[in-house]
């Protein structure tokens, strides 16, 4: 039967040997209990009057203190890196190792100390300008800087980067964030005042940011700083605010000069071998006439030698033969009928109506040569006579 049924004894209860007391324990009382388990521990106890005895405490007490102590004091130097981290360990402020992602033992504090760095964090600078916080827009102490032919632009310029060693972050540069800082400023306006205005705003984009980036990071590793730069972006370049309309008109004349450019040559283009093709054809066809005049005359020449030739051997029959051969040449293209009249004069008989229709047929031809240009093979460009086919000119009797 438990203690709290009916009939159950009351003296078992939780609470028994307290005298019936409705309060809760006494809390001096328990105090006083926990300081005679101690003083037991430590050889301390009371003596038979209720005082305590004040003998010295035993040395095997003291001793489990001292171990406990000494082995908290030691567990104390258990720490863990995370991965991408690394651990910087001080002893005293004097660098001693670097430990790597894991749980690591140090010299407990005050001896050693440890700094974690994390190496795989990618870290950022903005300058020229805020993208957030309490200060946003252009800073235009940090934007504003010149350029080679003497023009103002501002410029914006994102740099990301890691850090590479631990041990040199954290000892060779005082401010980090502040020494970087400075060094891009100073290399960014050098890169930009080594160039034109011009060749910012524009194509130059692109080597700029590779020329930033190079002497950056030259510049860094001469500190030894431990860092190396991941990324350089060039957000935004322009001139000044206070000139952007004027800024704007200059890049629409220089957009309708190219333009204008473009069209001269494509003009150009087209008419050029157009007037080479013409000059060719001219040329051709000067050589061409070159060609023949040269071979008729040799031509003639030769004709004329071997005429010579039997000129000499008997003179009456060539000389006939020659003037028969020359009036026929002529007499050929007219409508002239010669009638030989044995013992008398030759008569000759002229059909006029035949000739009145040749003469306003060869009219009708001149006219049309007239109104034609000039393009034909028998162009002759030094307009001098032509000699005849015969090489000679007809003679009579």
């Amino acid at each position: 039967m438990s203690w709290n049924e009916p009939g159950g004894d009351k003296n078992k209860d939780p609470w028994s040997g307290r005298k019936e007391e409705n309060g809760p324990p006494d809390l001096d009382e328990a105090i006083r209990s926990l300081q005679d388990k101690l003083g037991g521990l430590f050889g301390g106890k009371k003596g038979e009057d209720g005082n305590d005895d004040k003998s010295p405490p035993s040395l095997k007490g003291l001793g489990f203190l001292a171990v406990g102590a000494v082995a908290l004091w030691a567990a104390s130097g258990f720490y863990i890196v995370d991965e991408g981290n690394r651990g910087v360990e001080l002893r005293f402020g004097k660098y001693i190792t670097t430990t790597q992602p894991g749980l690591n033992w140090k010299l407990p504090a005050p001896i050693e100390k440890v700094e974690i760095v994390n190496i795989a964090q990618i870290r950022s600078l903005e300058v020229g300008y805020r993208s957030g916080g309490g200060r946003k827009g252009t800073v235009s102490k940090e934007a504003l800087m010149l350029t080679k032919d003497e023009n103002i632009v501002d410029v914006r310029l994102a740099v990301q980067y890691q850090v590479s060693d631990a041990k040199k972050y954290l000892f060779n540069i005082l401010n980090q964030t502040a020494t970087l800082k400075q060094v891009i400023e100073s290399v960014e306006r050098g890169v930009i005042g080594g160039n034109t205005m011009d060749y910012v705003l524009t194509e130059g984009r692109t080597k700029i940011v590779a020329d930033i980036k190079t002497e950056i990071q030259s510049v860094i590793d001469s500190y030894e700083s431990g860092i190396i730069i991941t990324s350089v972006n060039l957000q935004d370049a322009q001139p000044p605010e206070q000139v952007q309309s004027a800024f704007e008109d200059a890049i629409k004349a220089r957009e309708d000069k190219q333009r204008l450019i473009n069209e001269a040559e494509a003009y150009a283009n087209d008419i050029v071998p157009k007037a080479r093709g013409a000059a060719a054809r001219v040329i051709q066809e000067s050589e061409g006439y070159k060609s023949r005049i040269i071979a008729s005359a040799e031509g003639d020449v030769s004709r004329f030698t071997q005429i010579l030739a039997e000129y000499k051997k008997a003179p009456k029959v060539t000389r006939q033969r020659i003037y028969l051969d020359t009036m026929e040449e002529v007499m050929s293209g007219t409508d002239t009928v010669m009638v030989d009249v044995e013992g008398g004069n030759n008569l000759m008989y002229l059909p006029l109506d035949k000739l009145a229709a040749k003469s306003q047929v060869m009219r009708n031809r001149v006219n049309a040569n007239q109104s034609a240009p000039s393009a034909s093979p028998s162009y002759n460009p030094t307009n001098t006579p032509r000699p005849s086919s015969r090489g000679r000119t007809p003679r009579g009797r």
